[in-house]
Order: C-alpha cells, then structure tokens, then sequence
C-alpha cells in the first residue's frame, strides 16, 4: 500500500433531492458543494440518484404482461429529466470541483448517449476534472422497469491522496464478489450512495467496513411524500406512503467496524468526519481480505471490466 495522507475530512450530503426536476437538482448540488467546501471539505458525498430523484413507491403503470398510458408519460418525464455522463449539467458539477478543488461522488440518473435506456449511476470526479462512471450492476426489484444492468462502467476506481477510492450503489453491496472486485483494487474509501433507511442496513455497513477493512461512506437521502410533484399515474401510489419516504440514516464507519459520525435520522444534513487514514493499512494487521487472509490457490475471482 502506498503511503497515505493522513486525515481526509469528508462530507456526506444527506439532503432532498428537487424532485423529479434536473435544473433545481443541479442547482442544489453546487450549492451545497460550496458549502461543504466552505467548511473544509475535501470529499463531498452525495445519495443515488440525487438528480433528479428516487421514485420511490411509483410503478409506472407497469403490472405483468402490461402498461399503461399515463405510466408510459410520467417515465418520459423521468427521461427528461435524467442527464447525459457527459452532458451539460455533469460539466457544470466538475467545473465546481474543480473550482473548489474537492473530490465529489454523486449519484444521477444517466440518459444512454446513443439508446433510450437509462442507468442508475454514480460519477466520481476529482479536482482535476477526471470523471470516472459506474452504472448499477443490476437494478433492485421494480426498479428494473425504470434502470437498465449496467453495461459498462462496471468497477472504476479513483486515485487519492488517501488511498484508492470506489463505489457501489445501494443493493450492489449485497453482491459479494462485487464488493471482492472493490477489495481486490485495494480501496481505503467505500462510498455507497443508497436509498436504504431501514434498520437491517446499518448492520450491513458495519460489517462491510471490517470485512474490508475500509472507511464505508454511507450516504442516504431524506424525503417526504410532500416533495413529488403531480404526477399522471402516481398519485395513489405516492399517498400510500409514510409522510416521511425515506428517513436517511447516513453516516461514516472506520475500518474496524465503529461509527465515527452521528447517524442522521429524518432530516437533512451535512454529516462532517474526520477519517484517520492510518487506519487503514494499521486494521489489516489481522486481517487483509485480499492479501495475507486470502488463499488464491484455493479461491479467486476474475472479474470482466467494461
């Protein structure tokens, strides 16, 4: 392991998405990227989907074996709303990176250059301007009616002053060997942006961070049923829901397991923490997943980059 920076102060944005509208979403990230870098931020993490939403508890009006009219415009609208890797208002994230000199991590719902289909993505940029995309493996559930498998962009990995840096979103991380294929690239930072706010989650985060031995970035958004706008297929759908449709959770583990940051609960916030990156060659002293405590002549994992 090369030598690392010794402390990264990152902030996770646990925040409400303008929802279903990619202008005032964009417009919120700068915002609050000038304000994270403002208190000294040096990596600001955002939730999935941040742009231009999760559409949580919508159907589309999709059921087997059929659709519906008004599910079919209310996913165009979600189209239109979803950005291009390298569209405008992606290059108007990085520039802010760059101006601000800061790692950023956000999630967005990426528009195919070529196709109709869209993605479940997270882009990780760096004060250079570098710009490395993943798309979701597969998307979870009913969210395969909205999010194609990804296709490419399957496991990129940053270079940091603190140490390789890679992301899976949400269920991803219930994927063994995709969290094996992040170990093998020697991550030190796990960001997983995420729509999980249920209480079985925090036991996973935890367990990743020592099975890893990595900082996990647990990063979770906030909102409520009062934050959809009208919608042509949706409105029973969005009125079944708790007031609160997504209460967060957020927050930071080291890498033997132990929260370093508050756990934030129903409410927006920027969780601010302090990672001690000596920590992470210091916790592999017992336990190295894919050097010392790994029997490759017994178990390996080829993985097939896109």
């Amino acid at each position: 392991m090369k030598d690392l920076e010794s402390v990264c102060k990152v902030a996770v944005v646990q925040a409400t998405p303008v929802m279903f509208q990619k202008e005032k979403c964009v417009e919120k990230v700068l915002k609050l990227m000038e304000e994270c870098a403002a208190n000294g931020a040096q990596l600001i993490v955002f939730p999935e989907l941040f742009i231009p939403g999760y559409p949580y508890g919508m159907t589309y009006g999709f059921t087997v074996g059929s659709r519906n009219q008004a599910g079919r415009e209310d996913w165009k609208a979600y189209y239109d709303n979803s950005i291009l890797a390298r569209g405008e208002e992606m290059q108007q994230i990085i520039g802010c990176a760059k101006e601000l000199g800061v790692y950023v991590s956000i999630g967005y719902s990426e528009r195919d250059e070529v196709t109709a289909t869209l993605y479940n993505s997270n882009m990780m940029i760096s004060p250079q301007g570098e710009a490395l995309n993943h798309r979701k493996l597969k998307p979870t559930g009913s969210e395969r009616v909205v999010w194609g498998d990804g296709n490419k962009d399957f496991f990129p990995v940053m270079d940091t002053p603190w140490g390789p840096m890679g992301n899976l979103i949400c269920w991803e991380s219930y994927m063994p060997l995709a969290r094996v294929a992040l170990y093998q690239k020697g991550i030190t930072i796990y960001i997983s942006p995420n729509t999980n706010d249920n209480p079985e989650w925090q036991d996973t985060v935890r367990h990743i961070a020592i099975e890893g031995h990595c900082f996990f970035i647990n990063c979770d958004m906030y909102f409520t049923k009062a934050d959809y706008p009208k919608t042509k297929s949706g409105e029973e759908e969005i009125g079944r829901l708790p007031d609160i449709a997504c209460r967060g959770g957020s927050c930071v583990v080291d890498p033997y397991g132990h929260v370093i940051s508050d756990t934030v609960w129903d409410r927006e916030e920027i969780i601010y923490a302090q990672l001690d990156m000596q920590q992470a060659a210091a916790s592999k002293m017992e336990h190295d997943v894919c050097g010392h405590y790994a029997r490759p002549d017994v178990l390996s994992l080829q993985v097939r980059e896109g």
